[in-house]
């Protein structure tokens, strides 16, 4: 069974990465519910770029590692997660407008 989990943790943040690597180059979101929302699909890109290597460092390093996993790296892969998700929920605000 654990080798099945690592499989689908594996295909999950090969997805996310795909489709957050999608979004920087060319801008384009995957359609859903959501999409709407989105108005700055680069910025979200990036964000979904963050939270994937936040959740695949606290995957590897703590519960999927079994007891001889690292606590604090792995508590910091879900703190990068956070912030992933903090910088995607800057992309459905609109960017700020600079005075020149």
């Amino acid at each position: 069974m654990h080798d099945v989990l690592e499989i689908l943790a594996v295909l999950v943040l090969a997805i996310g990465a795909v489709l957050s690597v999608a979004a920087i180059t060319t801008g384009w979101i995957m359609p859903g519910p959501g999409q709407a929302k989105v108005l700055r699909p680069r910025v979200w890109g990036y964000g979904t770029l963050v939270a994937m290597a936040g959740i695949g460092t606290f995957l590897f390093v703590g519960p999927l590692q079994g007891p001889d996993g690292n606590f604090p790296v792995a508590m910091s892969g879900m703190a990068v997660f956070a912030a992933g998700l903090y910088i995607q929920r800057q992309a459905t605000k609109p960017a700020r407008k600079t005075s020149s």
